[in-house]
């Protein structure tokens, strides 16, 4: 009769059990958080800023009304509404 692999292989079975958690705890440990901002939200940011500026144009032209000294150029609104209607 032959006997292989003698020796202490069956005497922790818990042992074998327990590295297996740690190692999947490590992995578990290695892999970070990662944020990705999609690019719905990067247009968001990019509306926002284009707001911003909207406004800062909006209080400028509230001031120059204030004043009276806003100026309409009849050119370029008929130009815009002949752009606007041929467009559309």
């Amino acid at each position: 009769m032959k006997i292989n692999n003698f020796g202490p292989s069956g005497i922790n079975p818990y042992k074998r059990q327990q590295n297996k958690l740690d190692s999947a705890n490590a992995q578990a440990k290695k892999a970070a958080d990662k944020v990705e901002i999609s690019s719905a939200a990067k247009e968001m940011q990019q509306t926002s800023k284009i707001d911003q500026q909207r406004q800062a144009r909006v209080e400028e032209l509230r001031v120059q009304v204030e004043n009276g000294s806003y100026k309409v150029n009849p050119k370029e609104v008929a130009k815009s509404l002949l752009d606007f209607y041929t467009k559309n």
